[in-house]
């Protein structure tokens, strides 16, 4: 017996309890509902810890300069399901501009339904589409699910090793303790 098939006719067709999934550039208006996603994603990494008003301020600061990096936000209606946070900057081995992807979360309750890969893939095709040569990503050491999740995209595990120095407090982003405001002297 042969299958039919009723013909599409637009997404009031689709079952109810389908969900239509949108990628779209974060907004402010989107900040309390990332912030929320970033508190899932800090509260299992091993460095990082949840801090509502620091995330707040990262958020707006790279929304507010496009030109730093994209918030792409993967929404079902009014509801944000996951973000990814493309940063920009410019490697000088591929003479050109290549984005750090800082963060990546799907909410709890809608890991294992594509979210997470329709972000990723949307990732991907956005730094092909202006012009980024690579993408490189951070993952905890130990998140062994996130480095396979990542493999079947491409991504290879690199023979650089992270190095961070930490300043301490927002704002402060000297060594020295000083807030980078005072007049600095090069040697000539």
């Amino acid at each position: 017996m042969p299958k039919r098939f009723l013909p599409r006719q637009g997404p009031a067709a689709i079952a109810p309890h389908i969900e239509i999934m949108k990628i779209s550039k974060a907004t402010k208006e989107d900040i309390p509902g990332l912030c929320e996603l970033l508190g899932f994603l800090f509260a299992q990494e091993a460095e990082f810890q949840p801090d509502r008003s620091l995330q707040s301020a990262g958020l707006q600061e790279i929304i507010d300069f496009p030109e730093r990096g994209q918030i792409l936000v993967l929404r079902n209606g009014n509801m944000l399901l996951g973000m990814i946070n493309l940063l920009y900057t410019v490697s000088t081995a591929l003479g050109g501009r290549v984005i750090i992807l800082e963060d990546m979360v799907v909410h709890p309750d809608h890991r294992g339904s594509g979210a997470g890969s329709k972000l990723l893939q949307a990732a991907i095709d956005f730094a092909k589409s202006v012009g980024c040569r690579r993408i490189t990503i951070l993952t905890d050491q130990t998140n062994k699910t996130a480095q396979r999740f990542y493999k079947r995209y491409g991504f290879t595990i690199s023979r650089m090793v992270p190095m961070r120095l930490s300043f301490g407090e927002a704002g402060n982003c000297q060594p020295d303790g000083k807030t980078g405001k005072e007049e600095l002297t090069f040697m000539e």
